[in-house]
């Protein structure tokens, strides 16, 4: 007997059902609470299947809705279900397949695959022989909701289908698939090749068998006249690119004349997948080869598609041009992800232009490209200009000929659409045009310079992206020749658009001063009064997504100007806005992650100058790294209860009291003392999340510098924590491990040696295994010599098994501290082991002669073990080995050493 629902019960619900379509939010709210009370009773859902599939004489949205609601409760509940709920869901499903309505079969469908990403395909064995089957069923209806399903399912559950090797049913679907590319539907057409396409990236042996009668197909839909077909066909050619060229190849001139026709589709959503065959094509080796003839038509067409379309500039409100006024919605503010602090050697190096944003170079790149967030993520106009970037990168000055005929035209036209996207094509091609660009640029920048006050928003933010891309040759220009010509009249420009009263161009201008801050570093000093007080005046100006970005651009200017920013008229001008928001914000609010690492470089810049800020800011990092642990503990122990905390909150509080260790030094021993700081930070150092350890590590290595007589006493518990994550599959983690073992063992002293064994072999490993990161070699290279000089006896035996990789890794370092202490120590072992360094000392030669001014009792340290290896080979042996060396290695060891 198969169920029947009780017909009060199909009434409640249904009437739940059409309550919850209501725009009223309370009357939502109600039905939620309703529909929450009723997922105790396990046949609910049998009403719910019953609705979708069964009750023709309800409205299809109110039906589809059933199935929706029906979904969700799968994923949530699938397991709890009672079998015999289960079983009715999946036949009832099957029926329904064909059902007359669109809307219906799609819900049906949407279902099967939840179920079966839910419960395992393997539990529902029948499910693809039987959809496969309807394929040929003569009822167009049940054909297409068959496929409709298929295609969801092979979207879902690609890993299953794949993973399958008792029953392979790839191996009968795929073929299946496709027979129905010639099918007379477009929308079963449209179906074959989208399942087809799920297959392609994973190289699918089932797909590869068939690899020529997939491409034939493609060729013969080529010309569909489908929007959906043609979108599929595009998808289909830029996925094969990346994993059959060679299928691809005989057919390209074909290939590349049908992209260039489809890239100016009629319809958008086609003109977009096809633009991005340019973009995957530039990664094959073989661009250069096929595109070089097509150039003269390609450029024109991707230029074309740079431009912002009617629809675009509606979305943007391109015809508001002042909206600084208007609060954000908080939907559209993107969450922010913090980068946990890494220790490099280039913090050493910030006033050389080195500073410690050197990893994130391409961070705010793509924001001329990224400037249109309020539309799709990803658009016609932004693959063009991806397209372009790319395409320049490979092909360099040579594209310029198809450029710049174009470029003049639009940079002076009058219509200002064609203006703003002459501009984005000179951002695009910045990078991989620099060379052929050098001519114009004492033109153009002024150009752009004047174009930052162009009455359109959108004109005026372009043109902030765009500048940025050249700030790197602006600031060289102005350090060989003056100020005068570019980097003044930007800075003075670009700050008058951080006052923009449009928001999109204060985001702009914003990101644009912040890469001109990185680029230009101690450059920017003569003019800090002027930029503090425009970057304060926007603190009042700003809505809530502007603020954001405000925040980076004080941070970055904290990182590039250093402690020329420790001036009191600078603190009074920069510190009461930033500790005022700091006091209005709420612990739980996600602002905080901003404003923290900007108050982190602000910190690290002002040193003592932070002073009088510092222990508010100290004590509320501490308590919020605190609440994140407690919050951590009850969720383990109670999971149904409480909810897990965001740990971002602790990673970014660790790292600010890492900027206060840093900046303050000495001066935070009593913050340290009075506080639990060092309890936490033991809990952290054995979190789970790697990004949590590695700032706690951070911390550490900090606290020690600054003030290790409070550290000193917990050292036996932390030691054995840090030898057990020098783990190089955690770069970051391993890194700032590694670099905190080095400078504990420089408080420690020969103290160190109990916990020599358990760090020595894990670094030497790290330091000798291939592919390992610069700044990890970097870093295990001066902790092992650093070791070596607390304790070179117990390091010095295993120095045949690191010498050669530990040269190596620190040849290319600028002369500073970490690199002495290293040398030293170094040095101290090969004096207990001399015959250790015999095998690589080509490579010891090598380091030393990469110094440039070693202080004066370290360079006659070198001296000694030079003149000492020479005297011990005799002055034959050494001259024969002396001429395996490079011309510049033989002369600088004599200018410098005599030998």
């Amino acid at each position: 007997m198969t169920w029947q629902p009780d017909s009060s019960g199909l009434e409640q619900i249904i009437t739940l059902l059409k309550e919850s379509q209501s725009p009223d939010t309370d009357i939502q709210r109600q039905v939620q609470v309703k529909l929450d009370q009723l997922n105790q009773y396990p046949d609910f859902n049998n009403y719910l299947i019953f609705v979708l599939t069964k009750l023709t004489t309800e409205d299809e949205p109110t039906r589809s809705l059933a199935g929706l609601i029906l979904k969700n409760n799968v994923k949530m509940h699938y397991n709890n279900f009672p079998p015999t709920v289960g079983e009715f869901i999946k036949q009832e499903c099957l029926k329904a397949l064909g059902d007359p309505s669109p809307l219906i079969r799609a819900t049906v469908g949407i279902l099967i695959t939840t179920i079966a990403a839910k419960g395992d395909l393997s539990n529902w064995t029948d499910l693809l022989p039987y959809l496969c089957n309807l394929l040929d069923s003569q009822d167009y209806n049940t054909c297409e909701g068959a496929f409709g399903a298929l295609q969801k399912v092979c979207e879902d559950c690609v890993e299953q289908l794949e993973g399958d090797e008792q029953s392979q049913p790839l191996n009968i679907m795929i073929p299946k698939f496709l027979q129905f590319f010639k099918h007379t539907s477009p929308k079963i057409r449209s179906h074959a090749i989208s399942c087809v396409n799920q297959f392609i990236i994973s190289r699918n042996q089932a797909l590869m068998v068939h690899i020529d009668d997939f491409i034939q197909g493609l060729f013969t839909l080529a010309t569909d006249e489908d929007v959906e077909v043609r979108k599929n066909v595009c998808r289909a050619l830029v996925m094969l690119q990346e994993v059959r060229m060679d299928k691809l190849l005989p057919h390209m001139n074909n290939i590349v004349e049908y992209m260039l026709v489809r890239t100016q589709d009629q319809d958008e959503t086609v003109a977009l997948e096809a633009c991005e065959f340019w973009l995957t094509l530039a990664e094959q080796q073989v661009c250069k080869e096929v595109l070089t003839p097509f150039l003269p038509r390609l450029i024109p067409i991707i230029i074309n598609g740079m431009k912002y379309s009617e629809i675009d500039i509606i979305l943007l409100k391109g015809d508001v041009e002042e909206d600084e006024m208007i609060p954000d919605k908080e939907q559209d503010i993107k969450p922010r992800f913090h980068k946990s602090k890494v220790h490099s050697m280039q913090e050493t190096n910030a006033a050389d232009g080195d500073g410690v944003h050197g990893n994130d170079e391409d961070d705010d790149d793509d924001a001329g490209i990224d400037d249109d967030e309020a539309l799709s993520d990803w658009n016609l106009r932004k693959c063009s200009a991806a397209g372009l970037d790319v395409l320049a990168n490979v092909f360099n000055d040579e594209l310029l000929p198809h450029i710049l005929e174009k470029l003049n035209e639009l940079l002076f036209h009058q219509d200002w659409v064609l203006r703003e996207s002459g501009i984005l094509v000179l951002g695009a091609i910045a990078e991989g045009c620099m060379n052929g660009m050098l001519p114009h640029l004492p033109k153009l920048i002024p150009f752009l310079i004047q174009t930052l006050n162009d009455k359109k928003a959108l004109v005026r933010s372009i043109t902030c992206w765009t500048l940025s891309r050249y700030a790197h040759w602006i600031v060289t220009q102005s350090q060989q020749n003056g100020h005068e010509a570019y980097l003044k009249p930007l800075m003075t420009e670009l700050l008058k658009r951080v006052l923009d009263s449009n928001k999109r161009v204060q985001e702009a201008a914003c990101s644009a001063f912040a890469t001109l801050e990185e680029e230009a570093c101690t450059e920017l000093v003569p003019y800090l009064q002027f930029i503090l007080q425009t970057l304060v005046y926007a603190f009042n100006k700003y809505q809530h997504k502007n603020l954001l970005i405000l925040y980076d651009a004080i941070g970055t200017l904290a990182d590039s100007v250093g402690n020329h920013l420790n001036k009191p008229d600078y603190i009074q001008m920069l510190m009461p806005p930033l500790i005022a928001k700091w006091n209005s914000l709420r612990d739980e609010d996600k602002d905080l992650f901003p404003l923290l690492e900007c108050l982190s470089s602000v910190a690290t810049a002002l040193q003592s100058g932070f002073l009088q800020y510092c222990e508010p800011v100290f004590q509320r990092c501490v308590n919020l790294v605190q609440q994140t642990l407690t919050l951590n503990v009850l969720f383990m122990q109670n999971p149904e209860q409480y909810e897990q905390p965001d740990k971002d909150f602790m990673i970014v509080a660790l790292d600010l009291l890492s900027g206060l260790a840093e900046g303050l030094g000495g001066h935070i021993d009593q913050l340290v003392v009075q506080s639990n700081v060092l309890a936490y930070m033991y809990q952290c150092m054995q979190d789970q999340m790697p990004e949590v350890r590695q700032s706690s590590f951070a911390l550490l290595g900090d606290l020690t510098k600054a003030c290790f007589q409070h550290v000193k006493p917990c050292i036996p518990e932390f030691m054995p924590i840090l030898a057990q994550n020098l783990n190089p599959e955690l770069i970051s983690v391993c890194n700032n491990a590694t670099w905190a073992i080095g400078e504990i063992s420089v408080q420690l002293g020969g103290e160190m040696k109990p916990y020599i064994s358990l760090m020595l072999n894990p670094l030497v490993m790290i330091i000798n295994r291939g592919g390992t990161p610069k700044t990890l070699l970097e870093n295990t290279a001066i902790t092992i010599g650093r070791l070596g000089f607390v304790c070179p006896e117990e390091v010095a035996p295993l120095l045949p098994q690191f010498a050669m990789p530990w040269c190596q890794a620190l040849r290319n370092i600028r002369d500073n501290e970490e690199k002495d202490s290293a040398f030293r120590g170094f040095c101290s072992m090969i004096s207990v082991n001399p015959n250790g360094i015999l095998k690589d000392y080509i490579y010891f030669c090598d380091a030393i002669a990469s110094w440039s001014q070693p202080k004066a009792d370290l360079k006659e340290i070198f001296n000694n073990i030079l003149h000492g290896y020479k005297e011990q080979v005799g002055e034959e042996s050494w001259t024969r080995y002396k001429e395996m060396f490079p011309p510049a290695l033989k002369e600088r060891l004599m200018v410098n050493y005599g030998v």
